[in-house]
């Protein structure tokens, strides 16, 4: 590479890193682990996508950038990559497809270009955030939120949203956003190089992959029609609402690997369009995921309500540069580690803003010395139990407990989970990699130990003060709870 380097950072979101590390559900992402590096050992700081983006960005964990349940918004306290970038004359874009990954949500701070696919004419106004749950409240919410703003845009939107989103979200939605890459690309003037972060949803529940793909991926005993029949209510399924056997859980681990080809597709046709416009070469190109999922997993579905691995172990590829060739990395990474990689990668020194960030550079030249821990956390239940019990009905014993933050601490050998409710639970990696067993009651000293360890490391930092800073008004937030969607 001449001069400094293109950073595209592609988010497959909800991607657990055992199904995108499978090389015959995702060939591509394989293709570029054996060109460039795999990062083995990749945790979120978080299990849903507000937080762990927040901390891809800033390189701060969500105690310390205060982005998460209850402050859903990135506030201009921390300084940013993009920003960062930006500075340092790179041209920044960002195209998201999750409507946690927003303008209103404060992520556009340091882009000169922010999509959000979910619109046809960008705007302020998140219309996407509208669950639909039945035709009377939805009607009721969208009308109100067409008058946040500019209404004859906000109506565009809504239509948008519900004629061409909504119909064709089976893989089309992730086409359009390659297609608008790829148009940007052959646009672009200049010699700037560019920063890109583009989310991709398609993992995400409803599981609705295209069908050729589907089939793929499914178990031989079961067709397409019969997973597509499969429930998918994460929310019924905890409360113990809806049951499903393990074909049918098969089934929808099936359709989930799918949407993951699908997306792996979708990487293919970026790598494609930058080396047509001549700029695969000058390019760090890094693939990863803000969180997991759970599909069946602990009894769990969707990415809510705890720290296993399932929902924090994250795929890590990082492709071009230094990084060309160096093969397995298999020291722990957090996602809080990106910032400071990809500034190393970029060239850019920002000592300043490095003072912030509590992520460390894995950059091949700069990486000096591995971690000994991550620590993910979860700071509140999302959905709140108020708005569990709006999808559910009454909650058995068994959600209610559910009410509390979590913070998990992960050494190469253990794992500790921990509560705001005083519950503790440690797991053995090594002998019990899917995290089944309790054995704090049998190894007090290591969860002891882990528990000092992650107090030392809370008492390290400043944490957000987001007492007065909650940026949802009311009535927003009234409404989304009353939709049931996840606040």
């Amino acid at each position: 590479m001449v001069g400094q380097p293109n950073v595209v950072l592609f988010v497959a979101d909800t991607t657990r890193a055992d199904d995108a590390f499978d090389p015959s559900v995702a060939p591509t992402l394989a293709e570029l682990a054996e060109a460039g590096t795999r990062v083995t050992r990749a945790f979120s700081t978080a299990p849903w996508t507000l937080p762990a983006h927040a901390s891809m960005l800033t390189g701060s964990y969500p105690s310390k950038h205060g982005a998460y349940t209850g402050h859903e918004r990135l506030d201009g306290s921390l300084p940013t990559l993009p920003a960062l970038l930006g500075d340092a004359g790179y041209e920044t874009v960002c195209v998201s497809n999750n409507t946690w990954l927003s303008s209103a949500s404060g992520f556009d701070r340091g882009f000169d270009e922010f999509r959000q696919m979910w619109q046809l004419v960008q705007s302020d106004t998140s219309l996407g955030e509208i669950v639909q749950v039945t035709e009377g409240s939805s009607v009721d919410a969208v009308g109100r939120k067409l008058f946040e703003g500019n209404p004859v845009v906000n109506g565009v939107n809504a239509l948008y949203q519900s004629l061409v989103r909504n119909r064709d979200r089976n893989d089309d939605g992730a086409a359009r956003s390659t297609r608008w890459i790829e148009h940007w690309l052959s646009d672009r003037s200049g010699d700037r190089p560019f920063f890109l972060l583009a989310n991709y949803i398609e993992p995400h529940l409803d599981y609705r992959p295209p069908r050729r793909l589907a089939e793929e991926h499914l178990s031989a005993d079961v067709t397409y029609d019969e997973a597509m029949a499969v429930p998918q209510e994460p929310w019924e399924y905890l409360a113990g609402n809806v049951t499903l056997s393990d074909r049918e859980l098969r089934a929808l681990r099936g359709l989930y690997r799918a949407e993951i080809a699908a997306v792996d597709e979708q990487i293919a046709a970026i790598r494609e369009a930058l080396r047509e416009a001549g700029e695969w070469e000058d390019t760090v190109f890094v693939v990863t995921a803000d969180h997991g999922e759970n599909v069946g997993d602990h009894g769990m579905m969707d990415h809510q309500y705890c720290l296993y691995d399932t929902l924090v172990h994250v795929p890590l590829v990082v492709h071009g540069g230094a990084f060309t060739g160096y093969g397995d990395l298999t020291d722990l990474v957090s996602l809080v580690d990106l910032a400071p990689t990809l500034l190393d990668a970029a060239g850019v020194r920002a000592d300043d803003a490095r003072a912030t960030f509590q992520g460390r550079s894995f950059h091949p030249a700069t990486h000096a010395r591995s971690r000994e821990f991550v620590v993910s956390e979860y700071m509140a239940p999302q959905p709140s139990m108020a708005a569990l019990e709006h999808h559910v009905g009454d909650l058995p014993a068994h959600v209610e407990k559910h009410d509390r933050s979590l913070r998990a601490i992960r050494t190469r050998s253990h794992a500790l989970v921990r509560g705001s409710d005083g519950s503790r639970s440690l797991y053995d990696l090594r002998s019990d990699p899917g995290e089944t067993a309790d054995v704090a009651a049998s190894n007090p000293r290591t969860a002891a130990d882990l528990g000092e360890t992650l107090d030392e490391w809370l008492d390290s930092f400043e944490h957000a003060n987001v007492d007065d800073a909650v940026t949802i008004d009311g009535r927003r937030k009234a409404q989304l709870e009353r939709l049931g969607y996840l606040q």
